[in-house]
């Protein structure tokens, strides 16, 4: 029997972890940190995330959807807050469709404990990678509980390890081998919303709260106890910024300016915000994924995205039902389906990364302009009267399972078709009018 080693035990390796498994291969998970399931999450982290198609298609593959929709909350659009409290929604799709909040660290336990039910899998926690022998094929990891080195010799190994990845940190010493990475001058901090009073939630827990500013915003997710993950993306350094506010008063004023009716929902505002850390937001990008038959990158150690979208839970997962696919297609040739999987995967990893970023701008400025609501409206009418024809951008990426690198040509492919539209000198009067409908689809079947 092969031996694969998973060096992460994060969603995408607990996952991958499941997908070798079924196939039969002894499997060894390493992760450098503490069994999550024996201790607690640290503070500061985030406890929510955002699950789309993609994410459950491969959670049903994996055999984990039903015990993971126990755990998931409904969120059917955005809610957007101004500066008075006024709140507006915007459904994220047609009827029916969500996304859902739910908890990394109960997604991550349910992962690992299916993983662990088979008896071909084994977990190493406290495990950090020291180094890998490209020759030799040997990775060496240190006991951080112990201090004892230990060397290993896996047939494979899945990089699952995150954005700063010890797996691909050797392979960009290799030859030819292309690495970028950007951060945003934005950083963020978590904060929180709790439950009300005698339990429940205080602000509808089926939508995606946004607070939209301009240069910053803040978010709330809900969380199964009535709690809500907030997450505050600000600017590290200018005015406002995380640098400017440096006492208790410059945090309240602030808030109760710019975010007054969620500070009536933060009684721990002030703690959490100087007891939980100012993270930054980096962007990955590399080349090529494999190295030989040997280790294949797979997640944010290959393709670390910001945010803003949604998916990078979602395609850290969308790559694990990918590398089965090809792996079925090539006969569980390791050599064919490492380089397969790296050359067709890259184009689909850059555009939602792209898109990730281009989201940024949209979900902190756009979603409270007028015109870019009224964009929306016609966009949706035309989705909903001529499925066939269009599809929204955001419903491609979220609802479908189109490659993410279609989904990006078909949108900026739309977006200059409504770019003509929104041109229209009298369009907040006609935009619901036959003649504007029969332009748009002059446009599309050109």
């Amino acid at each position: 029997m092969e031996k694969v080693a998973v060096i992460g035990a994060g969603l995408v390796g607990a996952l991958q972890a499941i997908f070798l498994a079924k196939k039969g291969y002894q499997v060894d998970v390493y992760e450098r940190r503490e069994d999550m399931r024996k201790h607690q999450i640290s503070a500061g982290r985030s406890i929510n995330l955002a699950l789309s198609n993609r994410g459950w298609k491969a959670l049903e593959t994996a055999g984990v959807k039903e015990k993971v929709e126990k755990m998931a909350i409904p969120m059917h659009g955005r809610m957007m807050h101004d500066v008075e409290g006024n709140t507006t929604f915007q459904a994220y799709g047609f009827e029916g469709e969500a996304i859902y909040s739910v908890s990394r660290g109960g997604l991550n336990c349910i992962l690992m404990d299916e993983a662990e039910s088979y008896d071909n899998v084994t977990f190493h926690f406290d495990m950090l990678c020291q180094d890998l022998d490209l020759e030799k094929r040997e990775v060496t990891f240190l006991n951080t509980e112990s201090g004892k080195e230990t060397t290993h010799r896996p047939d494979r190994i899945f990089g699952t390890d995150g954005a700063f990845s010890a797996v691909r940190t050797r392979l960009q010493k290799t030859d030819r081998f292309n690495y970028e990475q950007m951060y945003l001058p934005h950083g963020y901090k978590e904060l929180s919303i709790p439950p009300a009073e005698g339990g429940g939630f205080k602000i509808d827990k089926n939508a995606l709260h946004i607070w939209p500013r301009g240069e910053y915003m803040l978010i709330a997710l809900a969380n199964e106890d009535g709690s809500f993950t907030c997450t505050l993306f600000f600017p590290f350094e200018g005015k406002p910024s995380f640098e400017s506010l440096k006492t208790e008063a410059d945090v309240k004023a602030f808030f109760e300016e710019t975010f007054p009716d969620a500070l009536n929902l933060m009684p721990e505002l002030v703690d959490d915000y100087f007891t939980n850390p100012t993270s930054s937001l980096v962007t990955i990008k590399c080349h090529p994924w494999n190295y030989e038959d040997w280790i294949i990158l797979m997640g944010d150690a290959s393709h670390a995205i910001v945010p803003f979208y949604g998916q990078g839970m979602n395609s850290g997962f969308e790559d694990c039902t990918v590398f089965n696919d090809i792996f079925e297609a090539e006969n569980q040739n390791w050599a064919k389906s490492f380089k397969r999987f790296s050359n067709e995967r890259k184009a689909d990893a850059d555009a939602i990364s792209n898109l990730a970023l281009s989201n940024f701008v949209e979900m902190r400025d756009k979603v409270a302009d007028e015109m870019f609501l009224l964009r929306k409206k016609i966009e949706k009418k035309i989705a909903e009267k001529h499925p066939d024809l269009w599809m929204p951008l955001y419903s491609r990426v979220t609802f479908s399972h189109k490659p993410y690198s279609e989904a990006l040509k078909a949108g900026e492919r739309q977006d200059k078709i409504m770019d003509c539209v929104m041109a229209k000198e009298n369009i907040i009067e006609v935009w619901d009018s036959k003649e504007v409908e029969e332009e748009i689809l002059s446009m599309v079947k050109k």
